[in-house]
């Protein structure tokens, strides 16, 4: 008799696990069923098909050799039995049985199995606000919704937008809106900045004056409270804590949380956060069914936490752990790092493991180290600032984190995926410091980044390093704090330096670097002295020569001006 297997959802994690279960086990009888009818698409792509990027919908359903994947390609190519517009309703675990029934026509029948495999993947989260369900209001949770939006746009009925949450999500849907369509759009996001929790406020920052520039509107640490809508119930106005907002459309991206309600009806564990609790093997608490995707919890690899990690890569792994397992091949997933790269305009960013902010909440003496360096050596044409901030355990030198901001490209995506599995192995600085990395000068210098991430770091646990923090340095000069005792050292040029001289006299004085060895002495021993450069080197090996000379009172502006400059700070001249 052939093996039963039932697979319930066909996005990425249930098709992953069927197509692969298929090659492992040519004489199982093999059933996926999907309760809508546009199946295995590339869900993270969807911005992208709403911006233009991607022309037409069936691009995010097809193989990298175009035939698109519907049922009758599960079917002929992949010979698997398909069952689309077709709900699972309830699982009898004792007799085996899914109950399933056809959204259209109501018919309900019963599937056999000796294995069955739940990927039904999430639901985003909807804000329960009145209004939330007027026309116009909008989740980014099929491709049906995608396709309404895109073709809103094409009539040329959307002028206006506003999208709810400053996430990944959120911020690449406000970028094809804004981008290819000239809609006015702006975010608006509960947490105080953009990206809460992945990235550092730096950074997030820095991305926020990246949108302002493309013409995004951020509003943080403000929440909607209501929409409302045009005599024909099309929403019209966000009614937010502090101002309304005129629009045509409104995203909200406000996260996912996890569609395990089919495996709590059916007595499965699930976690406090909803998701479904599975082993290393991907086993539920009944060892008949498995799981994967964003419907399950996970672990952490830094923290060794539960975690929840909805993303497409993430999921394609676990369903091949699936079918291997379905097999009798004994495979693992161990869990994730937690790792993210998007574009945003002309740039990128990335991150992979904690944040600061987490890795503080999570217990860990964590400080973090910005860098920014050329992308590839400073003499080779089409080299680019990257910014490099590295997140460590200041007691044991344990890498936590990374984030980066850089140009559109390659570059910084190399550097997550290398930081990545570095992590998920418990290295610590020195690790990163020596870690050999390719190098050629159209791809990078001969002290990468990377490496010189890891260097500041140690520089900086050690105490050789005395940093004052971008946050307190731009309070300081927009006067939102008294510092009398803080002066700022530019260390530039001249031409560069002397202009800021003179314009704050009262807080920056200009000492080129090669005369300060020389100079030093008329440095003012009664205040402290913030040593600024362009990226913070020449800062750093100043503040070692003063305390050689017994001047102790110094602190280095990390990342220097280079940082500064995308602030959109309202004094950078």
């Amino acid at each position: 008799m052939s093996q039963k297997i039932v697979v319930v959802g066909a996005v990425a994690a249930g098709p992953k696990s069927a197509c692969r279960a298929r090659r492992l086990l040519p004489e199982a009888e093999i059933t996926l069923l999907d309760q809508d009818d546009l199946i295995s698409y590339g869900g993270c792509g969807i911005p992208y098909f709403v911006s233009g990027d991607v022309a037409d919908e069936k691009e995010l359903r097809s193989t990298s050799f175009h035939m698109v994947r519907d049922s009758r390609f599960f079917h002929e190519a992949k010979g698997l039995n398909v069952l689309t517009l077709t709900r699972a309703v309830s699982i009898d675990r004792k007799e085996k049985l899914v109950h399933v029934e056809n959204v259209k026509t109501g018919e309900k029948s019963k599937l056999p199995y000796d294995q069955l495999v739940l990927a039904t993947g999430s639901r985003p989260n909807v804000i329960p606000i009145p209004g939330h369900d007027l026309n116009g209001v909008f989740t980014i949770s099929s491709l049906h919704k995608a396709i309404a939006i895109k073709d809103l746009l094409a009539q040329g009925k959307v002028g206006k937008a506003v999208v709810i949450g400053g996430g990944a999500i959120g911020i690449e849907m406000a970028e094809s809106l804004a981008d290819l369509w000239g809609v006015e759009t702006t975010i608006v996001e509960f947490m105080p900045q953009i990206l809460p929790r992945i990235v550092d406020p730096t950074i997030a920052s820095m991305v926020q004056q990246h949108l302002k520039e493309n013409n995004v509107e951020v509003f943080t640490s403000e929440a909607a409270q209501k929409f409302e809508p045009d005599n024909d119930g099309w929403v019209r106005r966000v009614i937010t804590n502090k101002r309304e907002l005129e629009c045509d459309l409104v995203v909200m991206a406000a996260g996912v949380r996890p569609r395990s309600e089919l495996a709590r009806d059916a007595g499965l564990e699930i976690s406090p956060m909803g998701g479904i609790v599975v082993n290393q093997r991907m086993q539920t608490s009944d060892p008949s069914i498995y799981a994967a995707g964003d419907c399950v919890e996970t672990f952490n690899l830094v923290t060794g936490k539960k975690a929840y990690a909805p993303m497409g890569s993430v999921a394609n792994r676990q369903g091949r752990v699936v079918a291997d397992n379905l097999a009798g091949i004994p495979s693992r997933f161990d869990g994730v790092v937690g790792s993210f790269i998007m574009k945003v305009f002309e740039i990128c960013v990335g991150a992979t493991g904690l944040s600061t902010e987490v890795a503080r909440a999570e217990g860990y003496k964590a400080v973090n180290a910005m860098v920014v360096q050329s992308d590839r050596a400073h003499f080779f044409p089409t080299q680019a600032l990257m910014f490099n901030n590295l997140i460590v355990d200041s007691s044991d030198k344990r890498v936590l984190g990374l984030q980066g901001f850089a140009k559109m490209g390659d570059g910084l995506l190399a550097r997550i995926n290398a930081a990545a599995g570095m992590i998920a192995n418990r290295a610590r600085i020195a690790d990163f410091s020596n870690l050999e990395l390719a190098y050629a000068p159209p791809f990078s210098t001969a002290v990468d980044v990377l490496n010189a991430a890891a260097n500041t770091a140690d520089n900086l646990v050690e105490g050789r390093l005395k940093i004052v923090s971008t946050e307190d340095f731009v309070d300081w000069m927009d006067g939102k704090t008294e510092h009398p005792d803080w002066i700022a050292v530019d260390l530039r040029h001249p031409k560069e330096a002397e202009p800021w001289a003179e314009a704050y006299p009262d807080k920056w004085m200009a000492l080129v670097y090669d005369q300060v060895r020389a100079n030093y002495q008329s440095l003012p021993g009664d205040k402290t002295l913030i040593l600024i450069c362009n990226a913070g080197t020449r800062s750093y090996e100043i503040q070692v020569f003063l305390r050689s000379k017994g001047l102790e009172n110094t602190l280095v502006l990390p990342g220097g001006l280079n940082v500064i400059r995308r602030l959109g700070v309202s004094w950078w001249r």
